[in-house]
C-alpha cells in the first residue's frame, strides 16, 4: 500500500495555521531565516518548499542564498546575527555545505533554542526526518506504537549526517538497535531479507532491489536524486517494489512533504516558546 505523505503533512499544517494565527493575533510574526550555500538540486527542492509552506501557514521566511564559496567565519558571523536577533525563531543552514565549511561548527553555532533542523548537539528540538519517518510509522501502526515499534526488525540503509544518522540516533532513543546497512556492510543481503522495516536514506537509485526485501515489509524512502528524465526519484523503484511490501512510500510524496511539515512544527514550537518566555 502507497503511503500518502501529502496527506499526513496537510492534517499537520492545517493545525500549524491555526497556530500560527494565535501568535499573531498575540503580536508574533513567526520568521524563519534559511541560508543556502548549496547546488545540491535535492536540497534546493526542499528549501523552495519550506518556503511556500510556511508562507502557506502564515509565517515569514527569508531564504538567504549565499555564494557558494563563502567562508566559515562569514558563516559564523551572519548565524550570530540571526541568533541575537528576537525576530527570528527559526535558523536553518541548509545542507550539504561546501567543503571549506566546518559542519560541525555551524551546527554548534546555531542557538539550541533556534536550531529547527536538531542539529545542534543540544538542540531542542529532535531531527524532522526522524520526525517525519516516525510519523509515517505511526501512521501504519497507530495504537501500542512504541511496543509494536520495539518489536519488529528495523534495517536503516546509509548514515549521513542529513538523513540516516539522524534517524539512527531517534531509534537509539526510543530504545530500539537499528542494523545500519552502508556499502561497506558484508551480510547486507541478508540483514534486508530479515527486516520487517527498511528505511532507506541514501539519495542514489536502486540502492534497494526488491530482491533484497522479505514480503510485507515496510519500506520507508528518504532518498532523493534527479533522474536523466529530469524528475527525482527515491532509493528504490516503486513498480519493482510495490508487489513486495506491505507499505511504502513513493518519491516524490511520500517522506518530503511530512519532513517539510514536521520541520514548521519545530519552528512553531521555537516561537511559541519564545512568547511564552516573554
Amino acid at each position: 500500500m502507497k503511503i500518502d505523505g501529502r496527506e499526513i503533512a496537510q492534517q499537520i499544517l492545517d493545525d500549524l495555521r491555526k497556530r500560527v494565527k494565535k501568535l499573531r493575533e498575540n503580536g508574533i510574526v513567526p520568521h524563519l531565516h534559511i541560508i543556502t550555500l548549496t547546488t545540491d538540486e535535492a536540497s534546493r527542492a526542499y528549501v523552495s518548499q519550506k518556503k511556500l509552506k510556511g508562507t502557506e501557514i502564515g509565517a515569514e521566511v527569508t531564504v538567504e542564498n549565499l555564494n557558494p564559496k563563502t567562508t566559515t567565519p562569514l558563516l559564523l558571523q551572519k548565524i550570530k546575527a540571526l541568533n541575537n536577533d528576537p525576530k527570528v525563531h527559526g535558523v536553518i543552514v541548509q545542507r550539504p555545505l561546501p567543503p571549506q565549511i566546518s559542519e560541525t561548527e555551524i551546527a554548534r553555532s546555531i542557538d539550541s533554542h533556534k536550531d529547527v533542523d536538531g542539529f545542534h548537539p543540544d538542540s531542542k528540538f529532535m531531527s524532522p526526518i526522524a520526525l517525519s519517518v516516525l510519523k509515517i510509522l505511526e501512521k501504519i501502526q497507530y495504537e501500542n506504537f512504541n511496543e509494536w515499534l520495539k518489536s519488529k526488525k528495523i534495517a536503516v540503509v546509509g548514515r549521513g549526517v542529513t538523513a540516516g544518522g539522524p534517524i539512527i540516533l531517534a531509534l537509539k532513543k526510543l530504545g530500539i538497535k537499528p542494523e545500519i546497512v552502508t556499502s561497506k556492510t558484508e551480510d547486507r543481503k541478508e540483514i534486508l531479507k530479515n527486516s520487517d522495516i527498511v528505511i532507506a536514506a541514501v539519495g542514489k537509485p536502486n540502492i534497494v532491489k526488491a530482491e533484497d526485501l522479505k514480503d510485507g515489509v515496510i519500506l520507508i524512502g528518504t532518498g532523493m536524486s534527479r533522474g536523466e528524465d529530469g524528475k527525482f526519484h527515491g532509493d528504490y523503484d516503486e513498480e519493482e517494489i510495490k508487489g513486495i511490501a506491505s507499505f511504502y512510500t513513493p518519491t516524490p510524496g511520500g517522506v518530503g512533504p511530512v519532513n517539510v511539515a514536521m520541520l514548521l512544527s519545530n519552528f512553531l514550537k521555537a516561537a511559541e516558546n519564545q512568547f511564552l518566555s516573554k
